[in-house]
């Protein structure tokens, strides 16, 4: 995949099996937005074939879509609109029944303790609260392929470790998920398999232990910083924290 004379996705060669959870991970701008994007159908144009649930996404009637939920990492979200309303509105497009979602809708609410702003206006709703309809609605209407890009964003501690509890009894029942996320301890602890991008290539692929013991390192954010060659944070938070400190940039 290029845009313009930038290559963004080179060769990126994937078999995905149900029952896993894949942490995608790789620096800002390494691909990994524009992979989840071009496999749900949002971008095109691209070289090679992707295909999902046997099916070649560019050639099907997109029926595919309806089996697939995705939380993005900047989500449009209608203000406007009551929780109610805007998850039945997201179940009917996904095929439901507007009974059926509204129903199914009000228990997710519920599971989150938020049944008493079910029929309040989302602009009022916190970051997290918008995060928790985002994430019901991506799996009101029971996917069996999730794309995630960054879903804890903005959840309190207690919010985060139901959905890591809840990502890992759907991948029990066979569900797929593709987690993208900057936090390396999360992905490091709910992921059965890790794909690292770097530069739109595949840079390391295996479970957490399989790389721990090709790189030689303890953790994921250890192996991440090594196959980036990323080892100047430590003298970048120095600098930073001097200027700060000293006020002059030039001392």
């Amino acid at each position: 995949m290029s845009y313009g004379s930038k290559n963004v996705l080179n060769e990126i060669n994937l078999d995905v099996y149900p029952g896993q959870i894949i942490g995608y991970i790789g620096p800002n701008g390494a691909g990994k937005s524009t992979t989840l994007k071009i496999m749900l159908g949002l971008v095109e144009e691209y070289s090679g074939m992707v295909e999902i649930f046997g099916e070649d996404i560019a050639t099907s009637d997109y029926s595919y879509k309806r089996k697939i939920g995705y939380v993005p990492e900047n989500a449009e979200i209608y203000d406007n609109l009551t929780a109610n309303e805007y998850l039945t509105f997201i179940g009917e497009l996904y095929g439901m029944e507007q009974n059926e979602a509204a129903n199914k809708a009000e228990s997710l609410m519920q599971q989150f303790g938020m049944e008493d702003v079910l029929h309040t206006r989302i602009s009022s709703f916190s970051k997290g609260m918008r995060q928790k309809v985002l994430i019901i609605s991506s799996l009101l209407h029971n996917p069996d392929l999730i794309f995630l890009d960054e879903p804890l964003s903005g959840l309190d501690a207690n919010s985060v470790m139901i959905i890591k509890d809840i990502l890992e009894q759907l991948v029990a029942h066979g569900k797929t998920i593709f987690y993208s996320s900057h936090i390396m301890d999360v992905v490091e602890k709910i992921s059965n398999r890790i794909v690292l991008l770097v530069d739109g290539k595949i840079a390391a692929d295996g479970t957490f232990e399989e790389l721990q013991e090709q790189n030689k390192q303890g953790s994921l954010e250890g192996i991440f910083n090594q196959l980036t060659g990323f080892d100047e944070h430590k003298h970048t938070a120095e600098e930073f924290v001097r200027i700060v400190t000293n006020g002059d940039a030039n001392d």
